[in-house]
């Protein structure tokens, strides 16, 4: 289990209002997702031109994971460069969207890797560990197993005002556009 970060640094994305949401508000949003959610992942294909899939997220042990096969796309575009965008839409009131950019990185240890999926069942999704492997009925947005279970720990974080029923508040009511960096 990996120690959560908290951010470096925190910033306004609005000059004429430079008040921040805190990471907080974004970490819960993330940690505890509400049913229909979207999550967006932006990978680079080898040749640079960009792919662009949903997926499901979780949040777990300070950073995002999701699960992908290894023949897909996406899993070949992160063997050949890890970094990545997870847009994800939260739609609780007053609603956020959160973008985390990072580098995913496939699960290398085995005991992770059961620990995750074990919760994972716990949710309804059945599956099996074997070593850094997941297998189990094909995912929506995994393609076909064997999968592998992604780690993206947030390098910079974007908390947006969300659309979905923004006019039922004021402007001071909603999400303050924010920048957290946590890495160099």
């Amino acid at each position: 289990m990996t120690k959560e970060q908290a951010p470096k640094s925190e910033e306004s994305l609005v000059d004429d209002r430079p008040v921040t949401t805190p990471w907080a508000d974004a970490r819960e949003r993330l940690g505890d997702p509400e049913p229909g959610r979207h999550n967006w992942l932006a990978t680079v294909r080898p040749d640079g031109r960009p792919h662009l899939m949903p997926v499901l997220t979780f949040w777990m042990d300070g950073a995002l994971h999701f699960v992908a096969g290894e023949g897909t796309q996406k899993g070949r575009n992160l063997a050949e460069n890890g970094r990545c965008v997870i847009g994800t839409e939260s739609r609780g009131l007053p609603s956020m969207d959160i973008v985390v950019e990072g580098r995913a990185e496939p699960l290398s240890d085995a005991d992770a890797v059961r620990r995750i999926t074990e919760q994972l069942n716990a949710s309804g999704w059945p599956l099996e560990a074997r070593g850094v492997e997941v297998h189990g009925p094909n995912a929506p947005t995994a393609g076909p197993p064997p999968y592998r279970i992604f780690r993206v720990e947030p390098s910079k974080a974007f908390g947006l005002p969300g659309t979905y029923g923004m006019e039922q508040f004021k402007q001071e009511e909603l999400p303050h556009p924010t920048r957290w960096t946590f890495g160099d």
